[in-house]
């Protein structure tokens, strides 16, 4: 069996796969090891630019800063960006190949697996040990054929692996139980052992439950994680519902959640500011009076923009800006803001033209050509100017007087986004926008709100990758992980 090689599945969706692999990922990096986090499959719209230009989930990337490495394609090599219920765009090694509805892509996977075992290899190769994050669960039937992103790839490459279960969610065991029951004898071999997450409560309660399991199961439990409250970590995929109570907060920051919305960390500053009380507001919820809206990105643009039109989002933003509210578009939502939207070639669904908003003098055509690139540049609000840094992810080209306009100068001198004469509106393509802390500090006062406390994201994200590792050193069994990665003597 692959000793360097451990690989975490979970019973469900988010029951703690990514945060795990992160965990792990810094545990082994604190101890001098050479390690890469690898995804065979991710389904995702929370996206990051890679440093060999790719495009990976964004998960990953925030596994590679865990391990002390930039974001590289072969840690995830194929990701499916879904762009309705039945179909996706397919992106191998970084770059979008195909756009296939879910019966194609079933076929399309033994193609998939060539490229999987190809980043395998080179991962292998160059590190020490490589840390798996599996999708959804392993026990999906109806999946299992041609799977290269559970148990499939566990078996082709012969890697241990460890399953992990939500205890939040409640029914642990019977997630543990009925996953394994669901495996071939073969893959229920593979399994080495369980991890519990997000555990709170008195663990003396929790025991006789434990010592049933491995009877029950003749597997160990490896450790039961605990449920770590406020964490700062980029969500794979989920759109974030909880909202957290903010007494001190002076600026309403509302964001309508798009159907096909992407690359929602953008707001995840926002969300950890104490000052600012920043909410996704869903289908059949009215757009809330706020001082700032933001329209978010998009994998569908015009299909969004449709939604948005339906659940009276138009007539909101109207409202809005004749009482003086700030108006921000990110790349989908940039687009949306101006006057048409062109998709001629159907990259994103049906080939045609839409109407925007016509808040901004500016037409988008969507072409095939993604653009992917990490840039810095300034960012110039008023009299206000601050370093601003981020990624561009986009098919989108704007043309139209409005860039004249342009908030950000990038490196080289290229500009960057659109703002409207009063002030009150600004777009751009710039995912990350709000991370760089002076520029966090510019839009807030532009949004108005003046002498904001300074919000750091990557600080913040480096603190929650510590302490997951540090869960990981306390509560489960290192000298078992180390026995499972070959590394007895460790």
């Amino acid at each position: 069996m692959n000793a360097r090689v451990l690989m975490v599945q979970g019973c469900t969706s988010d029951a703690g796969k990514s945060t795990l692999v992160t965990a792990l990922c810094r545990w082994l990096q604190r101890q001098g090891v050479r390690v890469a986090p690898f995804k065979p499959q991710n389904m995702a719209l929370n996206s990051a630019v890679t440093a060999d230009g790719g495009e990976i989930g964004r998960a990953q990337a925030v596994q590679a800063q865990a391990c002390g490495l930039a974001p590289h394609t072969d840690f995830n090599p194929v990701l499916l960006k879904p762009d309705s219920d039945t179909g996706a765009q397919v992106i191998v090694h970084g770059r979008a190949v195909a756009r296939l509805g879910a019966s194609a892509y079933h076929d399309y996977k033994r193609v998939a697996l060539e490229a999987v075992l190809a980043s395998h290899a080179r991962l292998c190769a160059g590190y020490d040990a490589v840390v798996v994050e599996g999708a959804g669960s392993p026990a999906e039937i109806n999946l299992r054929a041609n799977d290269i992103a559970n148990m499939g790839y566990a078996e082709a490459v012969d890697c241990p692996v460890i399953l992990v279960a939500d205890i939040d969610r409640g029914g642990v065991f019977a997630h543990l139980v009925g996953t394994l029951a669901l495996l071939s004898e073969s893959e229920r071999r593979r399994v080495k052992g369980f991890v519990i997450n997000r555990f709170r409560g008195d663990i003396s309660l929790l025991e006789p439950g434990l010592a049933w399991l491995e009877r029950e199961t003749g597997k160990p439990v490896l450790g039961v994680l605990p449920y770590l409250q406020g964490l700062h970590l980029e969500a794979e995929d989920a759109l974030p519902v909880a909202v957290a109570d903010k007494p001190e907060a002076r600026l309403r920051v509302a964001v309508p959640a798009l159907p096909r919305i992407s690359n929602h960390t953008d707001l995840d500053a926002l969300r950890a500011h104490p000052q600012v009380d920043c909410r996704f507001v869903g289908p059949g919820q009215s757009p809330p009076h706020c001082d700032l809206i933001i329209l978010p990105g998009s994998k569908s643009t015009r299909a969004d923009l449709a939604w948005l039109r339906e659940q009276g989002w138009e007539v909101a933003l109207a409202r809005h800006l004749r009482y003086g509210g700030k108006v921000i578009g990110i790349c989908g939502g940039f687009q949306m803001l101006g006057r048409r939207i062109h998709d001629p070639e159907g990259i994103e669904g049906a080939p045609g033209s839409s109407a925007g908003l016509g808040w901004l003098d500016i037409e988008t055509t969507l072409e095939a050509g993604k653009q992917l690139r990490n840039v810095r540049g300034m960012l110039a609000l008023a009299d206000d100017a601050a370093p601003v840094s981020g990624y561009e992810i986009h098919c989108g080209v704007s043309r139209g007087v409005a860039l004249a306009s342009a908030p950000i100068t990038l490196e080289q001198g290229r500009a960057d986004g659109a703002r409207s004469d009063d002030d009150q509106i600004l777009g751009t393509y710039l995912h990350g926008l709000f991370d760089s802390p002076p520029a966090l500090a510019a839009l807030l006062r532009w949004a108005g709100l003046e002498r904001a406390a300074p919000v750091d994201m990557q600080a913040l994200r480096e603190s929650a990758i510590d302490r997951l590792a540090d869960a990981v050193e306390a509560h489960l069994d290192t000298a078992a992980l180390h026995r499972l990665l070959g590394r007895e003597n460790a």
